[in-house]
């Protein structure tokens, strides 16, 4: 962060890894996000995300450091069929596993991205898996723990999110937020 690399970008090959990616980016968002510092978390499902976010990834500002969480082990065996007419030309790619066209995404894409002056950090995880997952939990839980302290904020309370709330419950009138309610709505007029 006090090199100018104020967004952290979790990449996953994996679409399995899309919703513990989000579960990411609202611990650490909530967590260090707040008296005006913390590393503003994003993430991407690679190859999806390759063509679009992966070009600011590479090229974009300067401000971007990623967090790959690799898969040593991949659970399934789903092989990639020969086209009989090759329309789109992938057939080089018939009868190879997907995940091993996955694993060449992820390193093809971590050397472009280091060759386009993107610091990563690469996890490599045996297998998706609950204890696995597990592990990660911890490891981040504990990641953001520290970092929070670090940064100087409290990182197990979320005073803008009650924010939020408040004025949410205040808006749609619920008991015991009359008077914020009043509040709200003479400013939105």
């Amino acid at each position: 962060m006090q090199t100018g690399r104020t967004t952290e970008i979790m990449a996953g090959f994996t679409p399995k890894l899309h919703f513990f990616s989000e579960w990411w980016k609202q611990l650490f968002g909530e967590s260090e996000g707040k008296e005006g510092t913390g590393i503003f978390p994003a993430s991407v499902d690679f190859t999806t995300d390759l063509h679009s976010l992966g070009q600011y990834i590479q090229e974009g500002q300067r401000i971007v450091f990623e967090t790959i969480i690799s898969i040593e082990n991949p659970e399934k065996e789903v092989h990639i069929p020969m086209e009989t007419d090759d329309s789109d030309q992938l057939n080089y790619i018939a009868g190879r596993r997907l995940s091993e066209v996955n694993l060449n995404a992820e390193l093809g894409t971590t050397l472009a991205h280091n060759d386009g002056d993107v610091p990563i950090i690469t996890i490599s995880v045996p297998a998706l898996n609950e204890y696995y997952i597990g592990q990660l939990i911890y490891f981040f839980e504990l990641a953001c723990a520290v970092s929070g302290y670090i940064l100087d904020v409290n990182p197990f309370d979320q005073p803008g999110v009650e924010a939020y709330k408040k004025n949410m419950f205040a808006l749609l009138n619920k008991p015991g937020f009359e008077e914020e309610s009043k509040k709200i709505k003479e400013r939105l007029k």
